[in-house]
Parts: C-alpha cells; structure tokens; sequence
C-alpha cells in the first residue's frame, strides 16, 4: 500500500544557510520582499548571445537587462571603445535598461557589425556582458558559369559538384529537378554532408538535363539555383563488376576533431558494383547506442552531445559480393571551456571571509582571467583582503563599503565563458523568509519538517521551542537542519501544537511561529473481495475506509489501474462499487484509492465472470453391446467456472419419444460414460455439462441405438391388498414403464391366498391394469397377495408375498361402564371399559367422547349448549374433559371409532361441576360527582358461577406524579348495585377497585377513576352521561369520559399495550378540520387526561390512540362524544356605554381639524419665488425638457452664454436631469436647500454656502443652473 509523505512547502524559495563562517558567505536570497530593502550590486539577467546574426531587414535587438540595488545605468564598447549611444540618432537604448535597438532603415547593416559589450554599474559594483559578436546574414548569389554536358559509362561511379557560395550561416543543401521535385536517393545515389551528389555506379536511367542543385539561407528565407547540370550515360563500353572502393573521404585513414557536447558526423562513401553496403565500427569500444544514429542509407554515423569518451578509431567498411574496403578515421574530441562550479555571488558580513571559486575544464586547458568590476584585477587598485590563487578569490576580514562584483573569464582556442559574481558586504538584523503562522500537517508516523528560512547577516543562529516550553528543541525526537528546518523523524499526535522559531545575529532578534497537526492516517477498514458472480448478475465491491475526521476524503476506483469504463451499469456509491448486469468484459482488478490532503489507502479485488458451461460436442457410441453401450464427448467451454459433472440423459422413441430421463452422472472430468442399458428401447443418448453456476444447454443428441426384447427382469412394485367394502379385497400394484417390460405383450399375473388357513393360491392375469378387486370376502380377514409381470418372451423373476386385509365394518357395539369424576370445576375425568376386537369389525382408531353443558345450577330450565368432541386414539380407557363451566350440569356419551366409522353411542351419563369464583361485574359507573362526594352503580357479573355472597370496593386518591395514597375498603352485599361516597377530598382523582364474591372466592376486578370538582360553581350536569367504552383494539380498556366547568374534559382508560406514543385526540362534532392531538406519557396502567381550552357549549368527539413511529395508528378507543355548557355571559359591551362614544367622537374631530390645517399649508406653498419668475420669464433659451434625451434644455443669460464662475456645465450646454420632473432639487444644492415657513425656497439669493454634515460629499452629477448662479454670487 503505497503511503505518501506529506508537508507544507514554503511559497517562497528557500534560503539555504551555510554554516561554515571562514571560507564561505550567505547565498543571495532569492525572496523579493528581502531584496527590495537590501543593497546590491549589479547582476546581468538578460543578454543576447555570443554570436549574433541579424537580418539586414529587420532592425538590430541587442539585449542587456541587469537588476541591483539601487538600480543599474548602461554603458556599451564596441570592438574595445565606447560607444557613445546618444551621437547615433538611429540607436536607442531603452528605459530602465541596457538594451539596444539600432534602425537599420535606410542604413547599411555593415555598418554596425562588431563586437558589444555591456556594461552595468551602480555604487556597489560593475557587471559586463559577454562579448556579442554581431554579424550580417549573408545569401550570395551563384557565380554565372557554363556546364557542359558530362559523359559517363555505365557502371563508373559519378560525382556531381554543388560548391554553393559561402552564406553566412551555411545554406541547406538539397537537388531537385525542373518540376521542383526532389531526385530520389539510395544506397546507389545519395548527397554528402558537403552537397556533392555522389553515384556510386551509374546507370542509362541516369541520364537527364535537369540535376539542378539548390542552397536555401534560412535567415533571409531566400532560395539559390545552381545552373542545371546534364548527364549522359553511355553503354558502348561499360565498366564491369570492381570491389568497393572509398570516393569520401579517399585514402585508408583520415582524421576528424569534434567539440565536447557537440555533434559528430563521420561519413564514408564508397563505389563499386554491385553497390556496396557500408557499416560502421568502433575499435576501441562500443559505439553509444543511446546517442548515435545512422543517416543517408548508413553512410554517415551522427553521435550527439559528443564526450570525451568517443574519442578513437572508427572503421567504416564497404562491402559488395566481389569483396570489401576499409577506411579508419580517427576521431580527436576537443572541448571549449565548460564550468566545473561557476562563481557563486557572495553576502558577507563585516570582518568575514569569503571564497569565490571559478572552476573550468577544457581541452586545451583554458586560461583564467579575473576581473573587478570590468577592470583585469592586475590592473585595479591593491587591496589587501584580497588574495588571487589562479582559479580562487579569498576575501578575508572585508570591510563595510567593500562590495563589488568580480569577472571570471576562462578562454581557450574554441570559446570562453564570462561569469559575473558580486561579493556584497552587509550588516543585516535577522530576517525570518517562512510565512508566519504556517500551518503543517503530517500523517501520523511519518516525518514533519518545519521551516524556518532565514536571512541575515551574520548568519543568523536558529532555534526552536515548542508551545509555551522554555527548553530548545535539540534532541531526539527533534532535529535542527543547517538551513533552520526543524525535523520530527516520526511524528505523533503529542506533537501537534503551536512552535516557535527565532533567527538571531548580533545585530537582533526575529520570531516566527509555526502550527503542527498530526493527523491519523487513512485505512482501509473493509477491503473489497475477489468475486465470482454471474453474467448478468450483479457485482458489488466494498471499500469501508477509516480516515482522520478534519481531512477531506476523496474515492476513486480503478479497473486494472486505469479509469472505470464510462458505463451507466457502473454506479460508485460513498463506500461501494456495483456493477450491474455484468459481462465479460467487466473481468479485471478493481481498486478502490481513497485520498486525502496528505495520504491514502488502497486495496484490490479481482473480479471473475462466470457462466453454465457450453454443451458438450460430438457424442459418439462405442462397445456396443446386448445391454451396455459405452458414450464419449468432447466438452465445452467452461466459462471460468470448472465442471462438476456431466449428466447423460435418454429418450426412449419407441415407449415414450420426446420425453428425457436422467440415466447416469459423470464426473467433471470424465468425458466418457458406460452406459446400462434395457431391452426392448430405441436410445438417443444426449449430456449437460453442469459447473457452480448450473446447467448447460444440452448437447446434440446421438445417434439411434436399439436393443432386442426379453423377458421382464422387474415385477410390479408398491403391491398392497386392502378392502374397499366389508366383503371385497383390493389388490394395488405400481404398473411396469415401457422400458421396464423388456418386450411386448406385457401383462401382470395376480395371486391371492386366505392367511393362516390351508387353501390352494387363486390367479388372475390382467393386462393395462394396476389393480384387481377379489369379492365374497370374510370381513376383516387376513390374505397374502403377490404380483408377478409376464411378456411374450416369458415371466419375471418370482415375487414376493405381501400381507393384506379384507374390508372393514362399522363397529358394533359402545363401551360400557362408563363412569365421571369431576376434579374442580372446569375439569372432570372420564373412564371407560375397552370393547372386544370381534365387535370392532376392523383396525380401532380410538374412542370419540361428546359432551355438552345442559344448563347453570341457578337456571330451572335446560339450555343446552353446542356439543364439544374429543377423540382419544388408540385402545385408551380414559380421558380429561378441560373448559368446563362451574355449577353446571353436563351429558356425555361415548363411540368406538375404527377405519369405517364410528359405532353406537353408549347411554347419556349426567354429571355436576362445582361452584367457582364469580366473572367481572357488568359495569361500575360513576356519576354525581361533586366536591366531596360520587354516586356509584354497578351490575352483577354476566358468569355468577355459584351464589354471590357479596361485592368488594377498594378506592384510593392518585396524585399528580401518579402515586397511590391509602387504600379504603367496603363490603356490600349482593342484592346492593349502587352506593354514595362522601367525605372525600376536592379536586382530587380516585382509582376504585371493584369485584363479586362467592364461597369459592372472589372473583377479576373492575377499575375506573374519577376526580372530584374544585368548586360547586363547576357543577354542571353533563349532557351525556358517564358512558362504558369497549376498546376497538386489545390494548385499551375501561375508557370514560366526564366534564369539568365549562372548558374542560376529563378522559381516564387503562392501557396494557407495549407501546408508548399514546395520543388523545378530539374534533368538533360534524367538523371537517383535522384532529387536534395531545401527546400522554404511555405507561401501561391505568391513566387519566384532562383536556384544556375547549369552547362552551360545543360538542366534541374525543377518542385515544396509540401510534407507532411512522404515525400509523396501531389501537384506538371508540369515539366519545362529550358536549360542555354554555358560557354565562359577564362581560360589558362597549359599544353601548356613553363615555366610549363621547372620546371617539372627540378624536374623529381632531383628526378632521388637523387635515384641514394640512391642506391650507399645502395651498400657500404651492408657488415659491424661483418658480414665479421662471413662470413669468419666457425667454426663448429656457427650453423645456425634451422627450427625445431626456435632459432639461439650456439656462443661460440672453447677454452672456458663458458659464458661470464654479459652475461645471457639460460640453453640449445642456445640464442632466433629475430623476423628478417637479422637484425643489432641481434647484437646490445637492437637495439640501433650505426653506421658509410658507414652504418657498430662500437659498436662490444666498451668496454663502452653509456647510452641514454632507460638504465634501461631491456628486457626479452636473450642478444644476442655481447652483451656478450661487456660486457666481
């Protein structure tokens, strides 16, 4: 699993801090923010190169660009003097730099051919440029020459010159022909690197007039034609077959120099005939595959960024069929001055000391120049700080006002490299480069690097501290890097917080404060498995992740590590990947990525489709036998699933055609089967391949294979006699197949004999039967009965005999002494004596006993209930009759059961059931209720189950929090159904208890609850009465209701259900609004509600529900309806009282004064002066505002159009309109203006502005012409 190291990387560049104080300087910080304040000297970033050549049409573009602080001014020498930039008027030097541009236009570009050389300098330094070689680009014309046509055997070799006019640079060469159509090349014709067209043999087909060669200049773009060259090939004496010989370069050897990171191009061409091949070989090692290639047809050899390893010998051979020639060149590599370590600019701190290294190599070894600030240092004033040691500057102990920059030049035969470094000498207080307040985050156990980048001079020393710790952080798990980075090798989540790193010179101090988050990393919780699924079916991957809560996580899935198919069976899910109706495309390796920020996790699963197999081919039958056969197959595809098994099938044509049986199985890897066959059929044998997934379609079916008829080897199975009527026996038996009865003429030979008595086997033979009825049968006797099969080529094998009966006969007689004892009330026993085998006529199933309740002991008249039956199986003598009714008088009978039915019934037989525990009262009302005091009424219990002696009430106060205060008891006795209970507490809720009594016992209680009221003036008689409500549903019972004042309703139930979101709900009676509902605590019990805010003298319908949580309503009592009276009525209607009217009178008067008042103001202000006189000027210059742009028309003086003084009027002399057609603004300041108490404006005369809150505020909008005229005044 591939775990990525995560941090934050500072914005800026790093400042890299060497330590070492004698021999090296600070680096020049690269960050902007600190060179903006820092002194520097001049460092060229911009220059053209060293070998310039310019197009003669365009202008000249010679560039130079420095930065320093402070900035840089230029200077240029042209081959060694000045060059005095502002005397030429077709020279321009630009702003703020160095760099040149010469106007050629109408000038002769030679004439500013030479040698440049920028200079830049400020107060702490001197930089030079390279030396920039300008040249002209040159395209001379082909000097006029006269070819004369060139004859030619056939079979010399050719050389046809191009020797193109020097151009500067070279020109490219190609030859074409008149139609400008290249001549083809080959191994036979090809061009040198010099132009030449060489053949190494020539042919008739070379004759031609237009081998025309052609040098295009790539500055100036322009194209030279040499004049056409003819050749003719003659065949009067052609030259015969010759070795190859070398035409370039001539001779067996040669020499070649290349430059160190240049291109080397070696080139052999040779003649000969046949022509000859060449190839290439180096003596002295390998040639370097990575950097060589071969060109026009393996003639040349082309090495790139030539080393000082490709030095030596390389053979070129030629080669045809008559022999070979070699030619060696021996290669010598030389190398222009290349940089080892190149001069690094250098800050110092005063009394440091600093190194400046200039490292070169070159072949020859190249010479070193130094120089400061331009001047050869020889040359330049002594300094004693200063030591020169060939290709080193050592500074030492420098001094403030030190700095300037130093030139290395290092030249030999081939080139020279310039390199400017400036050694600036600072005194800077420490500078923290970091951004403050970074914030890293890191994975756990990984490592944490925070940065602390600095700059100062001295170097600044770096320490760390963590939170509000006052210890350095020096020690493990801590580490200081040289460049100020502090780094935690294996970070953990202790590590999180707030750390401090100080940068600190002689000069100050400097801080910054950097945060650390240690995150945990992400996992992979549940990682998807390889599947096997189906084609078709669905694929689902898994991918449960764990990951840090504060990182953002992001899930990718990959198949076969590349993108999911865009597929919209393909449906990524935040922690899964489904792939519906899968194919077998969808095979491959799917991985689920999750990233975050700083890590991730990965896992794969491979997924495999799956399908049935394909059916077998080519079945084939071999060994062909009486009754076997041996069947072979060649399987199908498996379809990534293996075979389990092969299943061979059969169809019988002559008994049973279109129908397949299973034969025989196989193992999956078989493909052969023997298989046993029976007599008397026409095969087809087919096989199904079956694998994990399931069956294959079948395979062709094979050919015919038929056996010969023989005797049955099989008799009839599942052979049974059994007895329909009393006087017959049944014999059964399971008919043969077709395949079964080996031949034809097939029929069954039945035999029957009497068991347990001597007499002879009786037969029947019957054919297309499975059944024989033998009659005249004793009743329920015993036989023996067998079922022999029989064809036309002889009988089965023997049978066996199998046991049967004759039929059976309804019983004859009913047990006798039958005798009950009752054990309680609900439950008696009864026992029976058994009846004999010869009167059951048959197999016993048992005994049937039927009772029935004839009547209560309290009821002088019979009321016989429904008959209840229990059966007890087998040879029993007894039994429990359960569920019996105390008191009561029950009849009972009992019947002998056997397979025909059941037999007489014995007589009745009377018993009595004790007296038991009474039933529930009826009902317990409750009503009158008062203050004090409550009536209540009950009924006697529908199941008495004995004589009452008695009832039993027990009652007890409730309070709020649903506790139960003391228990109060009274007896009654059984003629009694209602009492008054007084002495009771007001405003007070009582559960009461009630229940009958006989000698057994008491009997289940009734519960209700009732409050009293908190005061008589309450005490209203409802209208419905205190009402008995059965549950709908199982859960609720005991549901009352009753009135309380005249907003209120009190609702009591007992609850016995599971559930606990128990509503009361109620409507207004014939409403159509939804139900209100109110939400009660659902503890099982018994509970009562009172309902609040009802309207008097409305009726409403109320009921209680339980709800599950989706709203569903689960039970429900059935609805109350309870009405309250109406509201006595106390309140005083304001409207009929006389001081109500007098005060509305008097503020309708008011009101009316007031908008009278409002009106006669609005009327005298309407006009105001500067209205009036514009109203009585009809000067022809005031125009009204136009429809057309939507601006007022001119306001100016007939005498004077000028504007007036202060007055800002637009070019057009129109003034912009306002938003309002009509307002004082237009003629106001700003809208500001100032009235007088008639509503006239009074600032048109003012000659003084008063300032409010809002001067200074200038709007953009044009002052309007009263402004103008105030500011004039």
């Amino acid at each position: 699993m591939d775990r990525k190291r995560k941090w934050v990387l500072n914005s800026g560049a790093l400042l890299v801090i060497f330590l070492g104080r004698m021999t090296t300087g600070l680096e020049v910080p690269l960050d902007p923010k600190v060179l903006e304040g820092l002194p520097q000297p001049p460092t060229i970033t911009h220059q053209s190169s060293k070998d310039f050549i310019i197009d003669p049409r365009e202008n000249i573009l010679i560039y130079c660009e420095a930065k320093g602080k402070p900035h840089p001014s230029f200077s240029w020498t042209r081959n060694g003097t000045h060059f005095d930039v502002e005397k030429d008027s077709k020279v321009l030097m630009k702003p703020s730099s160095g760099t040149l541009v010469i106007d050629i236009s109408g000038e002769k570009a030679e004439a500013y051919e030479g040698i440049y050389q920028c200079t830049a300098r400020n107060e702490h330094g001197t930089a030079v440029s390279n030396n920039i070689v300008i040249r002209q680009s040159r395209s001379p014309l082909w000097s006029k020459e006269r070819k004369e046509a060139i004859m030619v055997q056939v079979g010399v070799s050719l050389v046809l010159q191009c020797r193109p006019p020097a151009g500067l640079p070279p020109p490219i060469i190609f030859w074409m022909d008149n139609n400008f159509q290249r001549l083809p090349q080959n191994t036979r014709v090809s061009q040198a690197l010099n132009g030449d067209l060489y053949f190494s043999n020539v042919l008739l087909d070379d004759t031609r007039n237009d081998y025309i060669c052609y040098a295009r200049f790539p500055h100036t773009q322009t194209i030279q034609q040499k004049q056409p060259i003819t050749v003719k090939v003659l065949d009067n004496s052609p030259s015969g077959e010759r070795r190859p010989s070398f035409m370039a370069p001539p001779g067996r050897s040669s020499t070649q120099m290349a430059l160190r990171g240049g291109v080397l191009e070696l080139e052999c061409i040779a003649e000969g005939l046949p022509t000859p091949e060449v190839s290439w070989y180096k003596e002295s090692g390998d040639l370097p595959s990575s950097r060589m290639s071969f060109h026009n047809f393996q003639k040349t050899l082309k090495i790139a960024d030539v080393m000082e390893a490709d030095a030596g010998d390389y053979r070129c051979t030629a080669k045809n069929s008559l022999g070979s020639a070699h030619h060696i060149i021996k290669v010598n590599v030389k190398a222009a001055p290349f940089w080892i370590s190149a001069p690094r600019n250098l800050i110092l701190a005063p009394k440091e000391t600093g190194i400046l290294t200039c490292r070169v190599s070159g072949d020859p070894k190249p010479q070193i120049a130094w120089s400061v600030n331009g001047v050869p240092i020889e040359d330049s004033p002594k300094d004693m700080s200063r030591k020169v040691e060939d290709d080193t500057v050592i500074l030492s102990d420098v001094q403030t006002g030190s700095s300037a920059v130093y030139q290395c030049n290092a030249s030999n035969e081939f080139g020279y490299l310039l390199a400017n470094a400036f050694v600036n000498v600072l005194a800077e207080a420490p500078r923290v480069l970091t951004p403050p307040n970074n914030v890293y985050q890191v994975i756990t156990n990984n490592p944490a690097f925070l940065d602390c980048a600095s700059f100062g001079s001295p170097i600044p020393t770096i320490t760390w501290f963590k939170d509000s710790q006052t210890s350095i952080l020096n020690r493990d798990p801590y580490v200081i890097h040289n460049n100020g980075t502090l780094e935690i090798n294996v970070a953990q989540s202790l590590n999180s917080g707030k750390y401090t790193c100080i940068a600190s010179n002689n000069l100050g101090t400097r801080e910054n404060h950097v945060y650390l988050e240690v995150k945990e990393p992400t996992r992979i919780l549940a990682q998807p498995e390889y599947m096997v699924v189906q084609r078709n079916r669905k694929a689902v991957f898994e991918c449960k992740v764990k990951h840090d809560p504060t990182l953002i996580p992001t899930m990718n899935w990959l198949k076969d590590n590349g993108e999911l198919p865009d597929d919209e069976r393909f449906l990524v899910d935040t922690d899964s990947l489904t792939i519906n109706d899968v194919t077998e495309e969808d095979e491959g390796t799917y991985t689920c990525v999750m990233n975050t920020t700083l890590d991730q996790d990965s896992a794969s699963a491979m997924l495999t489709v799956v399908e049935e197999p394909d059916p077998p081919t080519d079945l084939e039958l071999t060994d062909q036998r009486e009754r076997s056969v041996q069947l072979t197959w060649i399987p199908g595809d498996e379809h990534n699933s293996p075979t389990q098994k092969f299943l061979v099938q059969y169809e019988d044509l002559l008994h049973q055609a279109g129908v397949w049986h299973n034969l025989t199985e196989e193992e999956g890897t078989k493909t052969t089967a023997h298989l046993d066959l029976s007599p008397y059929a026409y095969y087809s044998f087919r096989v199904l391949a079956v694998n994990h997934v399931g069956y294959s379609r079948p395979s062709q079916p094979s050919r015919q294979y038929r056996t010969n008829p023989a005797a049955p080897d099989v008799n009839p199975t599942d052979v049974h006699g059994v007895g329909t009527e009393h006087n017959n026996l049944v014999i059964s038996w399971k008919e043969l197949t077709g395949l079964q009865s080996n031949g034809p003429g097939l029929q069954y030979k039945v035999n029957w004999r009497q068991k347990d008595v001597e007499e002879d086997w009786s037969s029947e033979t019957v054919a297309n039967a499975s059944k024989y009825v033998v009659s005249g049968t004793p009743t329920f006797v015993p036989y023996e009965v067998k079922v022999q099969a029989v064809n036309d080529y002889g009988n089965g094998p023997a049978p066996e005999a199998v046991e049967g009966y004759s039929g059976e006969d309804v019983p004859m007689s009913a047990p006798e002494s039958v005798q009950v004892l009752v054990q309680n009330g609900t439950l008696a026993e009864v026992h029976w004596e058994p009846v004999l085998t010869s009167v059951v006529r048959g197999r016993l199933q048992g005994y049937k006993v039927s009772y029935w309740r004839e009547r209560s002991l309290h009821q002088a008249e019979a009321q016989q209930e429904e008959q209840q039956v229990l059966a007890f199986s087998g040879n029993r003598t007894d039994g429990r009759l359960p569920g019996l009714k105390p008191y009561s008088l029950y009849t009972l009978n009992i019947r002998v059961v056997n397979g025909k039915g059941e037999g007489p019934p014995s007589p009745n037989h009377n018993f009595e059931t004790p007296e038991g525990v009474p039933g529930p009262p009826s009902f317990l009302r409750i009503k009158n209720t008062n203050m004090d005091s409550l009536t209540l009424e009950w009924g006697p219990p529908q199941d008495n189950n004995g004589r009452l002696t008695g009832y039993t009430l027990k009652y007890q106060p409730v309070n709020s929090s649903n506790e139960l205060g003391p228990v109060e008891e009274m007896m009654f006795p059984a003629n009694e159904t209602t009492v008054i209970l007084s002495d009771l507490k007001y405003s007070t809720r009582y559960k009461f208890y009630f229940n009958a009594k006989t000698i057994k016992g008491s009997g289940p209680t009734i519960t209700e609850e009732a409050v009293t009221i908190m005061d008589e003036a309450f005490v209203q008689q409802p209208i419905v009465d205190v009402v008995k409500v059965h549950s709908i549903g199982p859960a609720f019972t005991n549901v009352n209701s009753s009135v309380v004042g005249e907003e209120g309703a009190v609702i009591s139930w007992e609850y016995f259900g599971p559930d606990k979101n128990v509503y009361v709900e109620y409507i207004v009676e014939n409403s159509k609004e939804d139900w209100t509902k109110e939400f009660v605590n659902g503890s099982s019990g018994s509970q009562t509600y009172l309902i609040k805010g009802l309207k008097p003298g409305t009726s409403y319908r109320v009921r209680v529900v339980v709800k599950d949580h989706s709203e569903a309503t689960i039970h429900s009592t059935e609805e109350l309806v309870i009405t309250l009276p109406a509201m006595k009525s106390n309140q005083v209607d304001l409207a009929t009282q006389g001081w109500f009217i007098g005060l509305m009178c008097a503020i309708a008067l008011l009101i009316l004064v007031l908008l009278i008042i409002c009106f006669i103001k609005r009327n005298k202000g309407g006009k105001y002066p500067v209205k009036e006189k514009e109203d009585a000027h009809h000067d022809p210059e005031i125009q009204p505002m136009k429809d057309d742009d939507g601006t007022f028309g001119e306001y100016s003086d007939t005498e004077d159009h000028k504007p007036l003084k202060g007055s800002r009027t637009p070019s057009n002399g129109t003034v912009k309109r306002d938003d309002s057609d009509d307002s004082l603004v237009d003629y106001g300041e700003g809208g500001d203006g100032q009235f007088n108490e008639d509503g006239s404006f009074i600032g048109q005369y003012s000659g003084k502005k008063e300032k409010d809150t809002h001067e200074g505020n200038e709007s953009s909008e044009a002052p309007s012409p009263v402004n103008a005229m105030n500011s004039f005044v």
